[in-house]
C-alpha cells in the first residue's frame, strides 16, 4: 500500500509541474498577481509529493518489500541498513526519483527563500523549473517507475552492486545531485531573464548563492566519488578520466566560470550575454551527463541503465531543454545591453581570461569524452581516449588559470596595473621558485614539469594569503587598523580566499601522487617483505573472515621504516555471494604527507598472493584540498549581501500593491 501511495504522489507531482509550468508563465505575461503567486503554492506542494513518493522508496528498500521489482534487483535481506537505505538510489530509477526530488527541492527553496525577488522573475523562474521537472517526471512515470510490483515476490531479492556497498557511493550520489541538479536553478533565472529581456546587477546577486550552492555540492560530490575510487577499485588512482567522471566534472568548470562570471554582472554590469550562456551550459552539460550514464551508450561502475529506448526518451528531453534554450539565446541576447566597459588588464580582465579557459577545458574534456562515441555511431572504429589526451590537452589550458587566480583579486575594476600586482606577490614567487628547486633536487632533472607543478602550488597558497594581507593592510598599517579591515571584510572576500587557497592544496595533491609515486607490484608469501621507498611492507598474516553479506580474505600488512614500526594495515578481497562478485578494499595508513597502501589480489597460502603496495606522496591532501574549497564556497554562501538582490520588502509590498499592466516585461 505504501508503495501505491509514492506512485499516486508521484503523479499527483507531474500534474502540478504541468500546472507550475504553465499558468505562472502566462500570469506573468499578463501581469496577473494571483496566477504568479500561484508558482510558489505549486513548487511547495510538488516538492511535498516528490518527498513523499522518496520516503516510500526508501521505506520499501528498508522494509525489504519484495513485491516492488525495484527493490528485488537492488536489495537483499541480509544487507546492512545502511546499504538498503542507499540502494533506494543506487539504481536507474531511484536515482532519478532523487534527481527530481532535489530539483523540486530548489524549486521550493526559491518559493520559500525569493520573497525579494520581482514577482515576475520568480514566476517566471519557477515555471521553467517545473518544465524541468515535468519531463523528467514523464520519464519516471513512463518508462522508469520506481514502483512497478511483481505478482508472486521472491523469497529474497538479487542484492546491490558491491561496488556500491560502500559508506562513500552511499553519500556521493545524494552530494553530487545536489550539485548536478542544483544548476538548474540558475538554468531556469537565465532563461527567464532571456524572456524578460532583462540581466542586471540585482538578478547576478540573485544567481550567485544558487550556483554557489550546487558548486559546493558538486565540489564534495566529485571528492567522495574521487575517494571511492582510490581505495575500493585498488588500482591506487584517484582520477581515470573516465567519460562519467567526465560527465560530473564538465558541469562544475562551467560553473567555477558561471560564479566568476556573474561578479562581473554584478559589479560591473558587463558580461550579461557570457554569464546568461555559461548558465545554460552549465546545467546542458548535467542533463549531458545524465543522458550519458542512463541511455545505454557507455560502459562504466558509475553507469546505471542500458535500454536504449530510456535513452532516446533521454535524448528528446535533452534537445528540447538545450535546443530550446540556446534558440531562445540566439534570439533575446543581441538586444541585452553590453553594459561597462573595461581595458584588458583588469580584474574584469582576469575574471574573463579565466571563464575562457576554463570553457575551452570544458569542451575539451567534452570532446575526449564524446569523440570514441561519435565514431562508434559512424562505424567508423573503435577506438579509446584516456588519460594521455587529457593530461596533454587539459593541463596546459590550465597553467593562465592559476597564475589568473592569485593577480586577479590584485587588480583594480576597470583598469588595473599588473606591474603593481606582481610587486605586491614577490614572496610567493620566490616561496614557487624556491619550491621548484627544492623539487629538482629531490626528483632530479626529469622532473621539471611536476617541479613547475609543485610551484604553481606554492604560488596560490602563498599568494591567496597575500591578497588578503593585502586587503587589510598586514604589516603595513596599525594592528588596530587591520584588525578593523579584518572585521569589516565580507565573508565573500574571506571564501574567495579558502576556496583558492583548496586549489593550491588539492593541486599539490595531484601533483605529488601523480609525479612521485612509488609502485611495486609482485607475489608475496607470509612472512615475506617488500622494500618500498624508504618502507618495508611485510606480510604478515592471510586470514578469511565472515562479512554481514560477504566472505573475505583480509591480508595483514606490517610497515616499518627502519627500525621503527609505522602502522599495520588490513587489505580485503571480498566476495558477495548473491551478486557473485568480487571487490577489493584498499589497507591505508596515512602519514598526511603520504598514503602508504596495500591491496591483496589472488592467490593462496601455498603460491602466495598478488600484491600491489605503493607509496602515494601528498594524496591526502586532494581530499584536504576539496574540503577547503567546499569550505570556501560555504563561507562565501554564508555572505548577506548574496540574500540581497531587490527592494527591501517595504518597497516590494508598494510596488506589488499597485496593478501591474497587461503585458508587462
Amino acid at each position: 500500500m505504501i508503495a501505491e501511495i509514492g506512485h499516486f504522489a508521484l503523479i499527483a507531482a507531474f500534474v502540478l509541474a504541468a500546472v507550475q509550468m504553465s499558468f505562472p508563465l502566462y500570469g506573468a505575461h499578463r501581469g496577473d498577481i494571483g496566477l504568479m503567486d500561484l508558482a510558489k503554492t505549486t513548487a511547495l506542494a510538488q516538492f511535498a509529493l516528490v518527498l513523499l513518493s522518496f520516503a516510500a522508496l526508501v521505506n520499501a528498500f528498508v522494509t525489504s518489500d519484495f513485491s516492488v521489482l525495484n527493490v528485488i534487483q537492488n536489495s537483499h535481506s541480509d544487507k546492512p541498513l545502511l546499504y538498503k537505505i542507499s540502494g533506494a538510489w543506487g539504481n536507474h530509477e531511484g536515482s532519478l526519483l532523487l534527481w527530481v526530488l532535489i530539483l523540486t527541492l530548489f524549486g521550493a527553496m526559491v518559493a520559500s527563500f525569493g520573497r525579494n525577488l520581482p514577482p515576475q522573475l520568480r514566476a517566471r523562474t519557477l515555471a521553467i523549473q517545473g518544465m524541468i521537472a515535468f519531463g523528467f517526471i514523464a520519464f519516471m512515470l513512463f518508462t522508469s517507475n520506481p514502483f512497478e510490483r511483481v505478482l508472486v515476490p521472491p523469497a529474497n531479492g538479487q542484492g546491490l552492486n558491491p561496488l556500491l556497498q560502500d559508506p562513500g557511493l552511499a553519500f556521493h550520489p545524494p552530494f553530487l545531485y545536489f550539485g548536478y541538479v542544483g544548476l538548474s536553478i540558475s538554468f531556469s533565472f537565465a532563461v527567464a531573464a532571456l524572456i524578460e529581456g532583462k540581466v542586471d546587477a540585482a538578478w547576478a546577486r540573485w544567481v550567485r548563492p544558487w550556483t554557489l550552492a550546487a558548486w559546493c555540492g558538486l565540489s564534495v560530490g566529485i571528492g567522495l566519488g574521487s575517494w571511492w575510487a582510490y581505495y575500493e577499485l585498488g588500482w591506487g588512482g584517484f582520477w581515470f578520466w573516465d567519460p562519467v567522471e567526465n560527465a560530473s566534472f564538465i558541469p562544475w568548470l562551467f560553473a567555477t566560470a558561471l560564479l566568476h562570471s556573474a561578479i562581473v554582472v554584478e559589479k560591473r554590469d558587463a558580461l550579461k550575454s557570457w554569464t546568461i550562456l555559461l548558465a545554460i551550459l552549465a546545467f546542458s552539460m548535467s542533463l549531458l551527463g545524465t543522458f550519458l550514464v542512463r541511455s545505454g551508450v557507455l560502459t562504466s561502475v558509475h553507469a546505471f541503465a542500458t535500454d536504449p529506448e530510456r535513452g532516446v526518451f533521454i535524448l528528446l528531453l535533452l534537445v528540447i531543454a538545450i535546443g530550446g534554450s540556446l534558440t531562445l539565446f540566439a534570439i533575446r541576447a543581441p538586444s541585452l545591453q553590453p553594459g561597462g566597459l573595461f581595458r584588458p588588464i583588469s580584474r574584469e580582465g582576469g575574471l574573463l581570461l579565466n571563464n575562457l579557459f576554463l570553457s575551452v577545458a570544458a569542451l575539451t574534456v567534452l570532446l575526449g569524452t564524446l569523440y570514441p562515441l561519435f565514431l562508434d555511431v559512424l562505424e567508423a572504429g573503435k577506438v579509446s581516449v584516456g588519460p594521455p589526451y587529457f593530461n596533454a590537452t587539459f593541463g596546459p589550458l590550465m597553467v593562465p588559470i592559476l597564475a589568473a587566480m592569485v593577480v586577479g583579486p590584485l587588480l583594480s575594476w576597470k583598469r588595473g596595473d599588473i606591474l603593481s600586482a606582481l610587486s605586491t606577490l614577490w614572496f610567493a614567487g620566490t616561496v614557487a621558485l624556491a619550491a621548484i628547486a627544492i623539487t629538482l633536487i629531490y626528483s632530479g632533472v626529469d622532473g621539471i614539469l611536476p617541479a613547475i607543478g609543485v610551484g604553481a602550488a606554492a604560488w596560490i597558497i602563498i599568494g591567496s594569503c597575500m591578497e588578503l594581507a593585502e586587503r587589510v593592510k598586514l604589516f603595513q598599517s596599525s594592528a588596530a587598523d587591520t584588525w578593523r579591515r579584518l572585521r569589516q571584510t565580507p565573508r565573500s572576500v574571506y571564501g574567495m580566499t579558502i576556496a583558492h587557497l583548496g586549489v593550491g592544496v588539492l593541486l599539490a595533491g595531484v601533483i605529488g601522487t601523480t609525479a612521485f609515486k612509488t609502485e611495486s607490484v609482485q607475489n608475496m608469501k607470509i612472512g615475506q617483505s617488500v622494500a618500498v621507498s624508504n618502507y618495508t611492507f611485510t606480510l604478515d598474516n592471510v586470514v578469511s573472515l565472515q562479512g554481514p553479506n560477504y566472505v573475505a580474505e583480509r591480508a595483514v600488512f606490517v610497515i616499518t621504516e627502519g627500525d621503527s614500526l609505522i602502522a599495520s594495515v588490513n587489505a580485503e578481497r571480498r566476495r558477495y555471494p548473491v551478486e557473485q562478485d568480487m571487490t577489493t578494499e584498499a589497507g591505508i595508513h596515512t602519514t598526511w604527507l603520504a598514503d602508504l597502501y596495500a591491496v591483496i589480489g589472488e592467490g593462496s597460502r601455498s603460491a602466495g598472493w598478488t600484491t600491489r603496495l605503493y607509496k602515494n606522496p601528498l594524496t591526502p591532501w586532494i581530499w584536504f584540498g576539496t574540503i577547503i574549497m567546499a569550505i570556501g564556497g560555504l563561507v562565501s554562501l554564508s555572505d548577506r549581501r548574496l540574500r540581497i538582490g531587490a527592494p527591501s520588502n517595504s518597497r516590494k509590498k508598494a510596488v506589488s500593491s499597485r496593478p501591474i499592466p497587461a503585458g508587462a516585461q
